[in-house]
């Protein structure tokens, strides 16, 4: 088969790679669409330390079936699927809690630390195990199966931060993820829904998605208005979904007394931190990691439109032209949001 494997740091080749042996729990799946995402594009230089080559990357994708392991049973050939990013064993005891996200010896797929290696989806083909499958519904595509993934991340992270309806809530950071919180917050009723970002492009795609209002992060005065939104108290829940000292800042100094931050986005492994702050205000800080179960919801809201993807599309390519769109991406191309590689040998 086709891959785009990350031979070394910063050097992607399309290229012949050996075809992936199913276990018997296992389905072989040919992908149809696989996007690229920003974890990607950062683990491409090493940055991250979490895709060490040799790599086929790539864990937003989705596919038919073509083959199946002796052990199961719910799944056939043809049909459409996409999977969880998170392969997690079934009888670990955080997942039996119903914290599956959080299980050891988890593996991601299309991610190598030193603790594992699991080739991901930009391939011609892929192996999943089978209770990471989701069914694609009729009237979604593969190209917006392959969106799932950072849709159901901003789910979860609404899912974690207790929220009400009504609660009033500021984004930080408006790239893919935090805008479909943005997205999202808007379908489950909170009021307003304010967006802060340092990218004029971005906030304006954010209030395309719902938000009612939107500030540049520069803005000396941004306290001040957002406690003007939020009868003069500060908003009731914020989500960071960048991951720097800033940006954790900024939302943290947006809220009332006794409100909440959602820390989504982590760039920096570490940050400094607002102690005294978050003591005297009894701010509570809550962390959100991956995705535990939204894929079903996010695939429903899909189905119903509720939750259009297509604006954030910015190109459908050929799986061989990959490297060069990485490459634009790394280069933070001006406009350029999601883009969603297809195996050249599939059609769309």
């Amino acid at each position: 088969m086709k891959a785009l494997v990350l031979d070394e740091y910063n050097q992607l080749n399309y290229r012949d790679f050996p075809e992936p042996k199913i276990q018997s729990d296992e389905v072989l799946i040919k992908v149809k669409a696989c996007g690229i995402c920003g974890s990607d594009v950062h683990g491409m230089d090493g940055s991250t330390g979490r895709r060490q080559p040799p790599l086929v990357m790539g864990h937003e994708a989705s596919g038919e079936i073509i083959e199946t392991g002796s052990e199961v049973a719910k799944w056939k050939k043809s049909d459409r699927v996409t999977f969880d990013s998170t392969v997690y064993p079934l009888n670990d005891w955080y997942t039996l809690k119903g914290h599956y996200n959080l299980s050891d010896n988890r593996q991601v797929m299309g991610v190598s630390p030193k603790e594992f290696k699991r080739h991901g989806a930009f391939a011609d083909l892929v192996a999943v195990p089978q209770h990471i499958l989701h069914k694609i519904p009729d009237y979604v595509s593969f190209t917006e199966a392959a969106m799932v993934e950072p849709i159901a991340v901003a789910a979860h992270a609404i899912n974690v931060s207790g929220l009400k309806p009504g609660d009033s809530t500021v984004v930080v950071g408006t790239g893919m993820v935090g805008t479909f919180v943005v997205k999202l917050l808007k379908i489950f009723g909170t009021t307003p829904v304010i967006a802060v970002d340092i990218d004029e492009q971005k906030l304006q795609l954010a209030k395309e998605f719902g938000a009612d209002y939107t500030f540049n992060s520069d803005d000396k005065n941004l306290p001040n208005k957002i406690e003007g939104l939020t009868k003069n108290r500060g908003a009731d829940l914020a989500f960071e979904v960048v991951g720097i000292t800033d940006s954790v800042n900024t939302a943290i100094n947006s809220i009332r007394k006794g409100g909440a931050v959602v820390l989504v986005g982590n760039l920096s492994p570490e940050i400094q931190f607002p102690l005294q702050k978050v003591v005297t205000q009894e701010v509570k800080v809550q962390g959100s990691c991956a995705i535990n179960g939204e894929y079903e919801l996010v695939l429903d809201l899909l189905a119903s439109k509720k939750v259009d993807v297509s604006k954030m599309i910015s190109a459908v390519a050929p799986l061989s032209e990959g490297a060069d769109w990485f490459n634009r991406l790394y280069n933070k191309e001006a406009g350029l949001n999601k883009v969603i590689l297809v195996p050249d040998n599939n059609s769309k």
